[in-house]
């Protein structure tokens, strides 16, 4: 799934905005941090530097789609990637390319 947004700015001129690392590891600590405690809209506003809103609804559509995050019932956004189970698969041989 690509980061990739379409923007225009004043002059109706496509911009291509793709969030920085720097930016998607701050949003991964911070539901690490706050995992299952706050909706999407609440979480944003957690977030330790402001970014715009789209920016991160996009990082989170990528988070999910790596089965980072995922939603419970009532919305909230909860931290569900286990290092220690990656581990386990990712050093089996019979699961390599």
């Amino acid at each position: 799934m690509a980061l990739k947004q379409e923007f225009k700015n004043e002059r109706g001129i496509k911009i291509n905005h793709q969030p920085r690392l720097d930016t998607v590891l701050m949003v991964e600590d911070t539901i690490r941090e706050q995992s299952g405690e706050y909706g999407k809209f609440q979480l944003w506003r957690k977030l330790p530097r402001s970014i715009m809103y789209q920016t991160f609804l996009k990082i989170l559509d990528y988070l999910e789609y790596s089965n980072k995050i995922a939603y419970d019932k009532e919305g909230k956004v909860g931290w569900i990637f286990s290092p220690k189970v990656y581990k386990k698969y990712i050093n089996r041989k019979d699961l390599r390319r």
